[in-house]
């Protein structure tokens, strides 16, 4: 479970620089930012749980 999140994590984190560095897609830095945080939520509920 742990690599799943950490592959999410990472993902997240590369669609969100890309949506930076491209012009015209800070689209994408918003919805990978919020999918980081969300994983990152979602990892530290499951760590505690199990």
């Amino acid at each position: 479970m742990l690599n799943l999140v950490l592959a999410l994590l990472a993902i997240w984190l590369v669609l969100s620089i890309l949506g930076l560095v491209i012009e015209g897609l800070f689209w994408l830095f918003v919805i990978g930012a919020v999918l980081f945080v969300a994983t990152a939520i979602w990892g530290v509920v499951q760590k505690r749980n199990g």
